[in-house]
């Protein structure tokens, strides 16, 4: 644990190298579970090909010995599942970020980009391209429009919050609400226009999946995701002195809302360029940053890129499952992480009522 003197300097206690230690201890378990789960998504399914094979492919590839695999398995490994399990971490771990950027920068466990309306802005701007036909950036259409389009919501739904020079919790989850109602109904003017085809195919990306991932896709989250997952973890402290309180992180330089409108604008680039691609996955970014502060506390050097690796493997999991449980159907992957979010969000409901003794 790490404490705050009154003139800015940190001193740590005695519990920081025990903190420490769980931190890389969870690190690692992480990293192996999302190894692991990365090589059972790229080898089970409907063509299974044995680890061993997936291993030496890899190998023969990046030429460090290994083998070819015959015509078939080649093409499915490298065609159709490594695409999607690459899509799968980039989403996931732009999503887990994403939650534990929103969380610290609010100073409340229940924020998460779809609470305050950047999935629902990003889908806006995904669905109308779609609905639209516009294809004047190729495959980066859909990307940047739910990219601009999610800004613009954030963007928006931040400055209807903020009354004084501040901005309330509370007013941001209403307003996030409220925005978020306004968003469906332009989603169902947009599906009302649509002709058969846009709807089966806004209809497919409203519930989430990775069904349609190609390296083009990869390549055009890529940077977006890349780019917030780099500058996220540098404001790991500012973010902690944030948590002290707003009056005390003033007083020990950090500028408050500067840094709420910077990281907002890091989740609106993971969130819009996840929802881009995936379509609505929800509730990762709440369940695995508070799941993680659970397990080692709030400090976000290890929560920030701790909620990335669980975001990570959440969805290469979750993906896993939704195109086995129920082979050869395939479930959509935000239905899935909703029906075991759902439950969780109203746990976390309860529980932080309990603790509060009440919302009012």
């Amino acid at each position: 644990m790490t404490a705050t003197s009154h003139d800015g300097s940190t001193t740590r206690s005695a519990g920081a190298p025990a903190r420490r230690g769980k931190a890389f201890v969870l690190t690692a378990a992480l990293s192996t579970a999302l190894l692991v789960g990365c090589l059972l998504s790229a080898g089970l399914g409907a063509y299974n090909i044995p680890l061993g094979d997936v291993l030496s492919s890899v190998q023969h590839r990046v030429g460090l010995g290994g083998q070819a695999l015959d015509r078939v398995a080649e093409s499915v490994l490298w065609n159709v599942r490594l695409p999607r399990v690459v899509l799968a971490l980039l989403v996931g771990s732009s999503l887990g970020c994403a939650g534990a950027l929103m969380q610290g920068v609010f100073g409340n466990p229940l924020a998460e980009p779809g609470v305050i309306g950047i999935s629902s802005g990003a889908a806006v701007g995904a669905v109308a391209s779609i609905a639209l036909g516009l294809t004047f950036l190729g495959n980066w259409t859909i990307t940047v429009c739910a990219f601009v389009s999610g800004l613009a919501t954030v963007l928006l739904v931040y400055a209807l919050s903020r009354s004084g020079g501040r901005t309330e919790v509370v007013t941001l989850i209403l307003t996030g609400i409220a925005v978020n109602a306004f968003a469906g109904a332009l989603i169902g003017l947009f599906i009302f226009f649509a002709d058969n085809a846009q709807i089966t195919q806004i209809t497919f990306w409203q519930l989430g999946s990775l069904s349609q991932a190609t390296w083009p896709k990869v390549l055009a989250v890529l940077p977006c995701a890349a780019l917030g997952l780099l500058v996220a973890p540098f404001h790991a402290r500012k973010l902690d002195l944030l948590a002290l309180g707003e009056r005390p992180a003033r007083h020990l330089g950090v500028d408050v809302e500067r840094l709420r409108i910077a990281l907002v604008l890091v989740v609106a680039l993971l969130t819009a360029a996840a929802v881009a691609v995936a379509g609505i996955i929800s509730f990762v970014g709440l369940l695995v940053p508070h799941l993680l502060r659970m397990a080692n506390g709030p400090g976000h050097r290890f929560l920030i890129p701790g909620s990335a690796l669980g975001g990570a493997l959440v969805l290469v999991v979750g993906d896993l499952a939704a195109r086995t449980v129920a082979d050869p159907a395939e479930l959509p992957l935000g239905v899935l992480t909703a029906l075991f979010g759902s439950p969780f969000f109203f746990w976390l409901l309860r529980r932080t009522r309990r603790r509060q003794g009440g919302w009012a």
